[in-house]
């Protein structure tokens, strides 16, 4: 185990300052590059709390409310940021989720119109 006095001593550093360039960089960022990144998606599907009593006597085939109900819409996560308003649709035996309103999308679409 090292002692207190192993530690090398702290010291003041010195940054440079960043300077911004005479011109653009001439390369860009090559959008078609990155199209197949996979990124995470999440959908919240509801919350609950319970005693530990209670998560102690849970067994296979038991169910747990959740704080939402059928229908109701939920959120939709890339990452961690949310992304959209979704809704639960049942397709065969799988669930989805149906893209209702994107977050920000209003934004860009303002964004767009300024541009032109």
């Amino acid at each position: 185990m090292k002692s207190p006095s192993d530690r090398p001593e702290p010291h003041e550093h010195e940054f440079s300052e960043v300077k911004r360039m005479d011109r653009p960089p001439t390369q860009h960022l090559d959008f078609d590059a990155i199209k197949d990144v996979k990124l995470p998606m999440t959908a919240d599907l509801g919350r609950t709390t319970m005693l530990v009593r209670d998560v102690l006597e849970l067994h296979c085939g038991s169910v747990i409310q959740l704080n939402k109900t059928a229908g109701e819409p939920t959120d939709v996560f890339v990452g961690d940021q949310i992304f959209s308003k979704g809704e639960v649709v049942v397709i065969g035996d799988t669930l989805h989720i149906r893209i209702g309103d994107i977050a920000g999308l209003e934004e860009r679409s303002e964004d767009s119109h300024l541009a032109k």
